[in-house]
């Protein structure tokens, strides 16, 4: 209960990386696979090769056909798909900017909430811990709620009666904040805060609250399908049909440049797909797991605590997430 103390116990962390480079030389930037997106759509513009490769040979027969597909309507068509192309990766990369802006917030509420703790009730040191545990809990329940992923290990440090009370809530987040706010409510029963000390202590509450409903808006609205479906499919049959109105011309260039022009168009329809979901596991998502360590590491410090986790630190270009 929220009177009670409990020993947290370090959390679970899931091996995943984040891109974390330093400042590169222009060339070297030029040969960047990792993070590129270009892993992921390889197999896809080896496609669009070899289709470029069959319509040279079948230049002779596709002349026959009395058809000739040329290169003005491609560009019409291809600046109309690097406007929406543009409109929908700015819409993506507002929704990870968002994103981190919320998580930003995030630490500076908890870090907020327990420099004030540790400053006003300097004669309650078991309770500030306990508080201190439910933050990081409820930040790491954030976490795996987010990435659709089971949060046992989150709730592990709850005493099993509150882990059994917090399981049965369909958003377990919400719960832990609902403890949070009855160790507050007993610490203003029992004389330690203050009308307004409780008040301020509250609205941080409050701001963790409005934190947790933007992540899940962000996580639970993505871009209208539809809008992401005929924009997937305009930049694939734009990308098939390009050889044909390139052989005529180009010949025996119409493999690299059809593979380079694919590569931009793909290449950004899949960035897109990345920034469109900031909390899942991909190289260019935030690093979750590395901010909710950071920030039990800044708590258990506050706190005088020497039982806190490792630092997450970037090794070969990459860092945990």
């Amino acid at each position: 209960m929220p009177g009670q103390a409990f020993n947290a116990t370090p959390f679970d962390v899931v091996c995943v990386f984040m891109i974390i480079r330093p400042h590169q030389h222009w060339f070297s930037r030029l040969f960047v696979w990792h993070g590129s997106v270009l892993s992921k759509i390889a197999s896809r513009l080896f496609l669009n090769l070899l289709l470029s490769v069959a319509v040279i040979f079948m230049l002779p027969w596709y002349e026959t056909l009395g058809i000739r597909l040329s290169v003005a309507p491609f560009s019409i068509l291809g600046v109309a798909i690097a406007i929406s192309l543009g409109f929908r990766n700015n819409a993506c990369y507002a929704r990870f900017n968002e994103a981190r802006h919320l998580w930003g917030a995030l630490l500076i509420s908890n870090r907020s909430l327990t420099r004030g703790l540790k400053t006003v009730l300097t004669d309650r040191p078991r309770q500030i811990r306990q508080m201190i545990d439910f933050q990081i809990i409820w930040a790491n329940a954030l976490r795996l709620i987010l990435r659709q992923q089971p949060i046992d290990s989150a709730l592990a440090p709850l005493p099993e009666p509150l882990r059994q009370q917090m399981a049965g809530y369909q958003n377990p987040c919400n719960g832990v904040l609902m403890l949070m706010g009855q160790w507050l409510a007993e610490q203003h029963r029992c004389g330690a805060l203050s009308d307004i000390l409780y008040t301020q202590f509250e609205r941080h509450l409050t701001e963790l609250a409005g934190i947790q409903a933007g992540c899940e808006r962000i996580a639970n609205t993505p871009l209208p399908f539809a809008y992401s479906l005929i924009l997937h499919r305009t930049v694939y049959t734009f990308c098939v049909l390009l050889p044909f109105a390139l052989v005529n011309d180009l010949l025996y260039m119409t493999p690299l440049i059809s593979v380079f022009v694919s590569y931009t168009f793909i290449a950004l329809d899949a960035l897109a797909e990345e920034l469109e979901a900031p909390f899942g596991m991909e190289d260019n998502d935030l690093a979750l797991t590395a901010m909710c360590t950071n920030l039990e590491i800044d708590l258990r410090e506050m706190d005088e605590d020497d039982n806190k986790p490792v630092k997450l630190r970037p090794n070969n270009h990459y860092q945990l997430r």
